[in-house]
């Protein structure tokens, strides 16, 4: 079944019903003569903008047939108030009053004694001359329609709230004259970005309304007013919304300074300044907040690095905040900004570095057979794994007598930083306790690695001896020498590779000539064979826990 036979007021229809309500068989051949007319009427409906005009639908079930007339009457009670004789079509099947007899107010010049509700019959006829009349198809709701208008005033240093007002009106039917409406509630609330209390005003003789003040804390804020009534003058809903845009902000002079240019995480900042009036000489501005933060500066958009502190000023317009170091994304300088929204001054910047933290960790090191100790750590940012500079940076290999005090640098190395940087450092030594110390820069802060421990047992060659000398050419030669470690003193070093070397007079290169092993007593005799005159000594290279030794040198003459 179709909207429209759903909706329609159609006398076949009713008479069929009361013929099968009484028991009786409705005939299925041709209608008996005087069978009400085939025409529906729907609901007669009033415009929502114009009170004064309503519109209404009607059709023809007679086949071939169209609505040609369509007429109403409003009425109150049993009184006519207004007779339209014609309505017109305005799409098909829908008719409404022409403009020019647009309903108004008796006080207007029209037929309606007074605002309210008034009933509309309605009659329709078709092209075959059938007619039917609905009685009480709709309301009009001749009533005023509410019409709100609200602002929230420009707040400033001197009144730094919102100032609610507005008027409330209504537009009367017909005419479309815009009246005041006095004794109403208007409600209204912060809506944005976050909803506040529902507050409201009482309308004035004139539709005005002015509300509580309300503290403006945020740029952008949107308030809105709301009003509805259902009454036989009044009747909808209205509202209007507003953004807090627009604000009168008193010219400040700022200055401040930072007591250091570089901080380690831990470290505190302070910071001091000045808030004076330059429309006033230069006079002290007391009892004003300034937002200190370190890092970048904070605005209404964007804020800066975590945990800034909101400080006032002193009688003579000073202030200082005292903020702990903490590097990261964005740390970097310090600011001071206007922490109300009702100072004008540009933020206030100055010079601080806040280095990472680093971390330098040794992962192997050794001390060689000749004294050269080798250490390979790496160094990287504590926290910002994949953070990284082009800037040199430098670690330095210390010793301590106990691991615990009394560090000295005893070697260097210096690199790039590039997100985790592997290195080596080195330099002479016999043994003993050893860190890695990271020297701060601007990029990273100080770090130091664990300590460690490694040794290893002096050892010397005593005593070397060539004999016989001279010695002829081409004969055998004898070198003895003696080898010794100190362990708790100086003792034999028995069981021990040795070697004897040559130099020739007149040259600077030595050569091996003979090797073995030193007895267990730690004597050391090796044979070889005399050819030129020159030099010979021992040499002990060491093993995994003895440092080396030279012997010294014995001259043999060849003739």
């Amino acid at each position: 079944m179709s909207m429209r036979s759903d909706l329609r007021f159609s006398a076949v229809s009713l008479v069929t019903a009361l013929a099968l309500g009484a028991g009786a068989v409705p005939a299925l051949a041709d209608e008996a003569p005087g069978a009400p007319a085939p025409v529906g009427i729907g609901r007669a409906v009033t415009d929502a903008d114009q009170r004064g005009v309503f519109r209404v639908t009607a059709w023809t079930d007679a086949p071939q047939a169209a609505v040609t007339s369509v007429s109403a009457k409003v009425r109150q009670g049993d009184t006519v108030l207004a007779d339209v004789p014609a309505l017109v079509e305005q799409t098909k099947g829908t008719f409404a009053l022409p403009s020019e007899a647009t309903l108004k107010l008796a006080e207007d010049g029209g037929s309606i004694p007074a605002l309210g509700r008034y009933a509309i019959d309605v009659t329709a006829t078709d092209s075959l001359g059938n007619t039917v009349t609905r009685t009480n198809a709709g309301t009009l709701d001749f009533t005023l329609r509410p019409l709100l208008t609200f602002a929230v005033g420009v707040p400033g240093w001197n009144d730094p709230n919102i100032r609610p007002q507005g008027k409330l009106t209504g537009v009367q039917p017909g005419s479309g004259d815009v009246v005041p409406l006095p004794g109403r509630s208007v409600s209204y609330q912060r809506s944005t970005p976050d909803e506040g209390p529902v507050l409201s005003a009482v309308t004035t003789d004139g539709g005005e309304f002015s509300g509580d003040p309300i503290p403006a804390t945020r740029q952008y804020e949107s308030y809105k007013a709301t009003f509805s009534e259902d009454s036989s003058e009044v009747h909808g809903s209205t509202y209007d919304w507003r953004w807090f845009s627009e604000w009168q902000a008193r010219r400040m002079t700022v200055t401040a300074s930072a007591d250091k240019t570089r901080a380690v995480s831990g470290e505190v900042v302070t910071i001091t300044g000045r808030v004076t009036d330059p429309e006033n000489g230069g006079a002290a501005l007391a009892d004003q907040p300034v937002r200190v933060a370190l890092g970048a500066p904070h605005d209404y958009y964007h804020e800066a690095t975590p945990f800034p502190q909101t400080v006032r000023t002193d009688a003579e317009g000073n202030f200082t905040a005292k903020l702990v170091a903490a590097p990261g994304p964005n740390a970097e300088g310090w600011t001071v900004s206007s922490a109300d929204l009702f100072q004008a001054f540009s933020p206030v910047q100055g010079l601080l570095v806040m280095p990472l933290d680093s971390r330098t960790d040794v992962l192997n090191y050794s001390l060689a057979t000749d004294a050269r100790l080798t250490v390979w750590g790496t160094f990287r940012s504590t926290y910002e794994r994949w953070s990284g500079t082009s800037s040199n940076q430098t670690v330095v290999l210390e010793q301590s007598p106990d691991g615990r005090t009394g560090w000295k640098k005893i070697g260097s190395t210096d690199f790039y930083s590039s997100v985790r940087v592997p290195f080596g450092i080195g330099a002479w030594n016999t043994g003993g306790w050893f860190r890695v110390r990271h020297l701060i820069s601007d990029q990273y802060a100080e770090s130091v690695s664990k300590p460690f421990y490694i040794v290893r047992t002096p050892t010397r060659v005593q005593g070397v001896n060539a004999a016989p000398e001279p010695v002829r050419k081409g004969s055998t030669i004898t070198v003895t020498a003696s080898l010794q470690h100190d362990s708790s003193g100086w003792r034999a070093l028995g069981a021990q590779p040795v070697s004897v070397w040559f130099r020739p007079w007149g040259q600077s290169t030595w050569k091996k000539v003979a090797s073995g092993t030193s007895a267990s007593n730690g004597a050391v005799s090796l044979k070889t064979t005399a050819s030129v005159d020159g030099w010979y000594t021992v040499r002990y290279y060491g093993d995994g826990t003895h440092f080396q030794a030279f012997g010294g040198e014995d001259w043999i003459d060849v003739r």
